[in-house]
């Protein structure tokens, strides 16, 4: 199955929901930083809810982040996606190793967070990016976020993410969803969707089961209507001219010392894992165009 998301309204029009496959760009995060089995699925959960979180975006130039600061030994997880779900990350550690949980030997995610604060930034483009922070609840991050909308942005949420890790520690399953409440919701409405997630399961599991996510989406919501589907993927917005305005923005002072040293330097995409290589002469020329 291809990666890839759906959106669309349901219950009447009393809800709109998010959901998505994500496989392909979470092997492609874990083969970049070479995650540990436990450090994959929290990378991996936060890129799909990111790919979902940035369908959500208004503009073409919209940018949306998600940081989970912890105190466990992955330290932090960083994503960021565009408004056509393009994501990329980050995991602080990337090689933590945890004993499965032993309640039901699944891996156990919250214990490599920690506690601490989950942000959600939104660049729309105006002078000071959107910032609504909450404290992380469980670190498990789907938990996270459903604290999140319902505690910063007042919308009553159910998020569900999975990633599944094969014996060999790459990626066999990963997707998730985002449904949400609209204002005007009814109480049956609320109800049957509370009845309906109680009895739901893990998204792993259905995934493994060959589902689509317009198949999960069936056993939560009724009178489904489907109003975007899209392709997501894992993309490094870095280059060459990104990196040599990095550079430009060090300053002139800056730049002479790397000058004086005498040797090339070598700047490193976090992101992607690229080296972006300046000659000496290079740098010479970037300083005398400040």
């Amino acid at each position: 199955m291809e990666d890839y998301l759906v959106q669309g309204m349901a219950f009447n029009n009393e809800v709109r929901f998010f959901a998505a496959y994500s496989r392909q760009l979470v092997e492609e995060a874990r083969s970049i930083h070479d995650t540990t089995p436990v450090c994959t699925a929290a990378l991996g959960r936060t890129l799909t809810a990111g790919a979902m979180m940035g369908a959500m975006l208004k503009n073409d130039s919209d940018l949306l982040t998600l940081r989970f600061n912890g105190d466990g030994p992955a330290k932090s997880v960083t994503v960021t996606s565009d408004s056509k779900s393009n994501v990329k990350g980050i995991i602080s550690n990337p090689h933590v190793e945890l004993p499965v949980r032993e309640s039901d030997n699944h891996l156990d995610v919250g214990r490599a967070i920690g506690h601490g604060t989950l942000s959600v930034i939104r660049d729309t483009g105006l002078k000071d990016p959107y910032v609504g922070q909450t404290q992380i609840v469980s670190g498990e991050i789907a938990e996270d976020l459903t604290y999140y909308f319902a505690n910063s942005e007042q919308i009553p949420t159910v998020t569900g993410l999975g990633v599944l890790v094969d014996t060999d520690w790459t990626v066999k399953h990963a997707g998730g969803f985002i449904i949400q409440l609209l204002p005007f919701a009814s109480e049956e409405t609320i109800s049957k969707l509370e009845d309906a997630v109680s009895k739901f399961g893990s998204v792993t599991n259905y995934l493994n089961e060959g589902e689509t996510p317009e198949q999960m989406m069936e056993h939560l919501l009724t009178d489904i209507v489907i109003e975007d589907r899209r392709t997501i993927q894992y993309k490094c917005n870095c280059d060459r001219k990104r990196v040599t305005k990095a550079l430009i923005s060090l300053g002139h002072t800056e730049l002479q010392s790397m000058i004086a040293d005498g040797e090339p330097i070598n700047l490193h995409c976090d992101f992607c894992g690229k080296d972006y290589e300046f000659s000496v002469e290079e740098l010479k020329l970037i300083d005398q165009n400040i």
